[in-house]
Formats: structure tokens, sequence, C-alpha cells
């Protein structure tokens, strides 16, 4: 395989794979959560912790050069075949559904442009003409990364330079425009009531920070195209820090311009809104426009990287062989085709089940949770078992930590869920085994496996029973 991807490749991966939907409609979906102080807490939790997980990221990156196949490599590398299938799926779960919300925002933000109250074209991106248009979009980007992942990488990095002028133009005027008594404004959240303390407002805000960060491992996933090892964790660092910075800045900046009680009651992308109160009308086409380039340079690398889990986890033994073939241009035809069909296919449930960009968000977060834990924890295990002290430990320790917060934080409902959709993936887990005449499951991995299968046996009679609902 060539070795295409350089730094500024591979860190216009990482920003592009983060920076995509999600950005413009933090101001509502903070506002809505969460008051000024518990965001600012929030937030530096989140920077905080996701430092030590891209740290994890480039400790392994270093300390394990062998490993090829990214996030979900490391968890098979540091917890054996099973846990390491587990990771790939739920990490490809997530990817897939990430793709899912950016057609569906894509078509919502037209909706808020197009729409009027006697004739709703696009909604909230669920209708059947959003569908359509989806799906047109979906299988041109298809085409496109057939062609090959470096034509795929040229195209995002140009896309994620288009994306932040809108950002940093947001940015500055929201500068100028910001008020400290607006700001200032019911600083703690007393309108959320006493059960919705400045503790719990912190909590609330994380599946909405892990969401944005999501991509963060872009460089780590097509590690095995880049042109040199010390570039992935380069790229992941740079990456997370411009992030950062656009994300605070957005966030708090919108709550200095528009009061937060007021601001939570937005239509998303709440950026637009935001941005029209300062500009004027204008302000909803530049930042509408923004997210459009945005989300498709985001879709663009959340293709590419979806579709290289089952390529790469067929490399490793842990999916069908199948699934290892690529083309002339270096793209895995079959695995990409069984990302996207599973896309067509969610675009088609979305419309009946009514779900919205915030619904498939909250889903598609919970799934990276254990790929994200199974990091931090490889990289303590690492230095527990080599006797690694200083900072590689404790960078393990505190990433480890983190994955520990964000499951606890997310709420158990949701941790009982996410098994059910754990389950169909181990038809492709036992088929690759049986293949290679393998035993599918060994020592500790049939107890992992009858572990899951009973979460998952008592989330579906709890949701069907009723007794587990979750708010999506």
């Amino acid at each position: 395989m060539n070795k295409q991807l350089g730094l500024g490749s591979l860190t216009a991966i990482v920003i592009g794979s983060m920076i995509g939907a999600g950005v413009f409609s933090l101001p509502q979906n903070m506002a809505a959560v969460a008051s000024p102080a518990a965001v600012m807490i929030g937030w530096l939790i989140t920077g905080v912790g996701m430092v030590f997980l891209a740290l994890s990221f480039q400790a392994l990156a270093a300390h394990r050069p062998k490993v090829t196949s990214g996030v979900f490599g490391y968890a098979k590398d540091g917890f054996g075949d099973f846990v390491g299938y587990c990771s790939a799926w739920g990490y490809w779960l997530s990817a897939m559904l990430a793709n899912v919300s950016y057609l569906v925002i894509v078509f919502s933000t037209l909706g808020m442009l197009f729409d009027t109250p006697d004739n709703v074209m696009f909604g909230e991106g669920n209708t059947w003409l959003s569908v359509a248009g989806s799906s047109i979009l979906l299988w041109l980007v298809h085409a496109l990364v057939l062609r090959g992942v470096k034509t795929a990488a040229m195209i995002n990095l140009i896309t994620t330079f288009a994306k932040l002028v809108p950002l940093c133009l947001f940015i500055i005027c929201a500068l100028f425009a910001f008020q400290w008594q607006t700001f200032t404004f019911d600083f703690s959240g007393l309108h959320f009531g006493v059960e919705h303390g400045l503790w719990a407002q912190v909590k609330s805000t994380m599946i909405v920070t892990v969401w944005v960060f999501i991509g963060i491992e872009g460089a780590v996933v097509v590690s095995s195209r880049a042109k040199h090892r010390r570039d992935i964790g380069r790229a992941t660092i740079l990456g997370l820090l411009t992030a950062l910075c656009i994300y605070v800045l957005v966030t708090l900046l919108a709550m200095g311009v528009v009061r937060p009680v007021e601001l939570a009651e937005y239509h998303n992308p709440s950026m637009a809104q935001v941005l029209a109160e300062i500009l004027g009308p204008w302000g909803r086409y530049i930042i509408s426009g923004g997210l459009l380039i945005s989300v498709c340079g985001a879709f663009l690398s959340w293709t590419v990287l979806a579709a290289e889990v089952p390529y790469s986890c067929a490399q490793e033994g842990m999916f069908p062989s199948s699934y290892a073939n690529s083309n002339e241009a270096g793209s895995p035809v079959k695995s990409l085709l069984l990302t996207n069909v599973w896309i067509q296919i969610s675009l088609i449930c979305v419309v009946f089940a009514g779900s919205t960009y915030d619904s498939l968000l909250i889903i598609a977060s919970e799934m990276i949770l254990v790929p994200y834990f199974l990091i931090g924890a490889y990289v303590l295990k690492i230095a527990l078992q080599e006797q690694q002290g200083g900072w590689f430990r404790f960078t393990g320790f505190a990433a480890t930590l983190y994955g520990a917060w964000l499951l606890y934080a997310s709420g158990l409902n949701y941790l009982l869920l996410s098994t059910i959709l754990y389950l169909p993936g181990l038809y492709f887990f036992f088929k690759a085994k049986r293949e290679k005449n393998l035993p599918v499951l060994v020592g500790k991995e049939r107890m992992g496996a009858l572990m899951l299968g009973l979460l998952a046996l008592v989330s579906l009679i709890l949701v069907v029973s009723g007794k587990l609902v979750v708010d999506l």
C-alpha cells in the first residue's frame, strides 16, 4: 500500500472529522442543558480529558508502531480479539451514524432557509425529499471515495480551510458584540431548578462535548496510509488544539451575545441565528453556507474513516477476509459498500422514526465511549506491565479516568441501550473466525460475550416493557 498522507493531510483529516455539523449547533446544544458557569467547567474537563486521550494516541503510535489498524487495533493488541472487535464495531456504528446525522443536518439547514409554514419540503432533514437528496449526496461521495483515499483527502484539505472562514468570522463578530451582563445573566443556571444544579449541568454537557470531538482519532484510523509514523501523533495534537479553541470561543461568545435562556430555544444550526442577531439576515446565510461546506467535508472524512474500519479489521482477521479487498486506487470497495448501504437504510428509518440531528448525536456519541475508554486503559496497562513510570503512566491513568467519567456521565440508560447495537456485529466476528478455522471465543472471551448477551437481553426486555425509556 502506498504511504500517501503527510502531516498536512493527516491534520486536515483530524480537523475535518471533528469540525462538522456539531460546532454550528453548539450554542443551542450547550445553552439547553447548562449555564455559562457549568459550560466553562464542562469545557475544562473535556479539554483536559481530550488532551490526555490525544497524548494516549501519540504514546501508542510511538510504543506500538506495528499496530496500524487504529483505535480497535490497540484494543485488540491490549485486550484480545473479542474486545478489539467490539471496539471496532462500536466505532464503526458511531462513524456510520455520524454520517447519517451529517446528511440530516444538511437538509435541516435547507429547511431553515427555504421551508415555510405552508410548504415544508425539508423539515428537520427527515422528510422523503430530504432522504432523496441525502441519498444522491451519499452515492456521489461513494463514487468519489472509490477514486482513492488520496483524492478524498485532498478535497477534505480544501473543505477544511473553507469551513474555517465562516467560523473565524463568527468568532470575530461575536467578540465585538459580546456583552458581559448578557453572559453573566443567570450565570449558575438557577432557571434549571434545584434538581439540575451546577454538577448535574456539567454532566449534561459531556455527551455534547464528546460529540464535537469525535474524530480526534482520524489520523490514527488511517495510520497505515501515513508517510511517517511520527506525523500521526503530531496531527492528532494539532487538530485537537485547533478544534478546542474554536469550540470554547464559539460557545462562550454566543452566550455573551444572546442570553442563554433565549439561546436554548433557537432552531439549529443556532450559530446562524446568533450571527443574524449581529449582522442581520446575511448572518444566517453566511453560517448556513459554511455549515453546508463543513458538513460535506466532514461527511467525506467520515466516509473514509467508516469504510476503513471493516477493511482494517479484515486485515487483522476480525472481519471476513473479503472486506480486505481494495480497488486499483486503494479504496476498500466492499467495506465502503457495506457502510453506505447501512447509511441508506438508516436514512429511511429516520423518516419513519422521526429522528432528528440531536437524537442521532446521542446514539453516535454513546457508541464511541467504550473505544475511547479502552485507549486510555491500554496505555495504563502498558505502563503497569512494562513498569513505565512518570508522564507515560500518568497519561494512561488520566485518559482512563476521563473515559470512565464519560461512561458515568452519559447515564446507565444509554449504556444499556448500546449493548443491543453490539449484537448484530457478532455475525461478522464469528464468520471471520470460522473462515480461519479458529475457535470463536477463548478463555475470558466467553464470559465477555455471555455478559454482553445478557445485558442486551435485559435491555430489550426493559425497552419492550417500557421501563427503559430514553428521551431522544
